[in-house]
């Protein structure tokens, strides 16, 4: 197997590949790029413990692609995209312990694969394993962890035996029959009223709204009580009556250092009557006062 560049490069139209039982150990990128005609490849039993992500580059005709007994722990995605034409997958016998959401909804399109053979971990990190090995109707796929599920079939355990659901305590004097009957009650009915969990966002919106327009309105009043108070510190100014000009009363808020309006406009007044007595002395007083002046100087 070169290290670079291609494998079998005068071979273009070949169809079938066996590599299996060799020691190959690793792919390297694109060692089968050349092979564009190749429908299957068999690489059982060749100790490969890690595929390049371009180790299938090249092979969009691929149809078979055997894989069992290897030492393979894990499967990245980009290893498949190749593959659109990919209709037999063989994984048995390697050392996959889990295997990844996006990469089961690849495998989705591959009408046979097979996974039995490796120590699958039961946990609740295999609950999409479990889900889509109930889909496709497979068997045989079997558990080696934990102890106590080992050697069951994946399809047939329920999601609180992989530890998805927390655990129920019984009392001591419950039989282990109990206990199962139970816990099967209460994963297929759900517990008696138990809504939806959508109710609890729907409160909190109400709450925000209700809350935020209360606060509006007392910002709004606020406002408008700040409003009216500043327009009724405005002090009235003193009334004076159309006659006398004095004030109503006294008292009416002004500091006491400010003379007081009686006396000032007393004298306006006083000041006003004298200018209009003097302006309105008639021209026939004056008269005789002036007639006596001349005939004083005339002599």
């Amino acid at each position: 197997m070169p290290q670079r560049g291609t494998l079998l490069t005068h071979f273009p139209s070949l169809r079938s590949l066996n590599l299996s039982s060799n020691a190959l150990l690793t792919l390297h990128p694109a060692v089968f790029s050349n092979l564009g005609a190749l429908c299957l490849l068999d690489l059982s039993n060749c100790s490969i413990t890690y595929l390049h992500t371009d180790a299938f580059k090249g092979l969009e005709k691929l149809q078979t692609l055997l894989l069992r007994s290897n030492s393979l722990q894990e499967l990245e995605v980009p290893f498949f995209l190749p593959l659109r034409s990919l209709l037999h997958l063989n994984l048995q016998n390697n050392a996959l312990m889990y295997v990844d959401t996006l990469m089961l909804q690849l495998m989705e399109v591959i009408p046979r694969v097979l996974l039995d053979g490796n120590p699958w971990v039961c946990d609740c990190a295999t609950y999409p394993l479990q889900q889509w090995l109930k889909r496709r109707q497979a068997m045989h796929v079997t558990c080696v962890s934990p102890l106590e599920l080992r050697g069951q079939d994946i399809a047939t355990l329920e999601s609180w035996e992989l530890g998805c659901q927390k655990s129920q305590r019984f009392p001591r004097d419950v039989s282990p029959a109990q206990q199962t009957t139970a816990t099967n009650n209460n994963t297929t009915a759900p517990p008696a009223g138990k809504g939806g969990r959508s109710w609890p966002y729907l409160v909190g919106f109400l709450v925000a709204a209700i809350s935020i327009s209360i606060l509006v309105a007392l910002v709004a009043k606020c406002k408008l009580c700040h409003k009216n108070f500043t327009s009724y510190r405005h002090r009235p100014l003193p009334e004076t009556s159309s006659i006398g000009g004095s004030p109503l009363e006294e008292g009416t808020g002004w500091d006491s250092e400010n003379p007081p309006v009686s006396s000032v406009t007393g004298l306006h007044v006083e000041d006003d009557d004298g200018f209009i007595e003097d302006n309105y002395i008639q021209p026939s007083e004056q008269l005789p006062e002036e007639e006596e002046r001349e005939s004083h100087i005339s002599i």
